[in-house]
């Protein structure tokens, strides 16, 4: 087994075997770029990697931008083939006097310098040495140290955070406040996250109608985010990777003005993960555009 599989293998908290299958040399092909990789393409033809597009606004009501994106994706070929891995981030700052653009900032940056140097920075450690923490508890922990940031330097700040980590074959989602992460796939569309709103908190005690909840007037006030207390609790979850399908990050600014069917339309019908990013965000401003928008769609080749 090469190096990469053996370190990747243990930072995924699998055992490892020395006897891994070797790559046959007649298999290894020199080709030009495959167009359909190219800006953030859905392909036409079968591709072995994701692919992804972002769009973002300021909305048709806002003057300034207080969202945050973050992409960082790569794959290996060759001996040491390793299945594709990324970080990925959608936060949505709040907070009057531009505190909510340097929460969300501050978070981003936070989180990134965790994540890829606890994990994607391991896969290529020449040691391989075995890591002491669960990767649950790597994404717990760099959103609490980004919350500890925003509650030093931006006092009445604050912002939403939902990180994906892609290791292999699984998704791990860390998540604060209502942000969203959807899986779209040709079943329909999910949300894997849980918004941390008193609406929705209200619709889960019965206390709300699902209809009710989407129209009610403090539908946006969170009893859970980056910067609003000293202790965090992060919600962590894990996915299979959806080949054939998608995953979808966003802020409210889109699926709190769009509905859920009308984000699966345009995923479907758009023919790139980058003009679908696009497309919803023309459609969130189209219907009044009351907040920034953030779109972050990836695609997963099937298997």
């Amino acid at each position: 087994m090469s190096s990469l599989k053996r370190i990747f293998n243990r930072l995924m908290g699998r055992p490892s075997s020395e006897s891994g299958e070797s790559v046959a040399s007649e298999e290894a092909k020199t080709a030009p770029l495959n167009p359909a990789l190219v800006n953030g393409a859905k392909p036409e033809a079968p591709v072995r990697h994701l692919v992804y597009g972002a769009a973002q606004s300021v909305g048709m009501e806002r003057d300034h931008n207080e969202d945050a994106l973050f992409v960082l994706t790569g794959h290996v070929d060759g001996q040491e083939a390793m299945p594709d891995f990324g970080l990925f981030m959608v936060a949505d700052g709040m907070g009057g006097h531009r505190s909510g653009e340097v929460a969300s900032a501050i978070s981003v940056r936070t989180v990134a310098k965790h994540l890829t140097s606890d994990t994607i920075l391991h896969l290529f450690d020449p040691d391989g040495r075995d890591q002491d923490r669960s990767l649950h508890e790597m994404i717990s922990a760099a959103l609490e140290d980004a919350n500890q940031s925003v509650v030093k330097e931006v006092p009445g700040g604050g912002t939403t955070m939902t990180a994906l980590i892609l290791l292999g074959e699984q998704l791990t989602i860390g998540h604060v406040g209502d942000s969203r992460a959807y899986v779209i796939d040709g079943k329909g569309s999910q949300v894997i996250t849980r918004d941390h709103s008193l609406v929705e908190r209200l619709r889960e005690l019965g206390q709300l109608t699902p209809d009710e909840a989407a129209t009610h007037p403090q539908r946006n006030v969170l009893y859970r985010a980056i910067g609003q207390g000293a202790n965090l609790e992060v919600d962590v979850v894990t996915h299979p990777v959806p080949h054939g399908g998608y995953v979808l990050l966003c802020s409210d600014g889109l699926w709190g003005v769009i509905t859920d069917e009308t984000i699966e339309h345009i995923i479907h019908t758009e023919p790139t993960p980058q003009l679908a990013c696009e497309e919803l965000v023309r459609a969130a401003n189209a219907a009044g555009g009351p907040d920034n928008i953030t779109a972050l769609l990836i695609y997963f080749p099937p298997a």
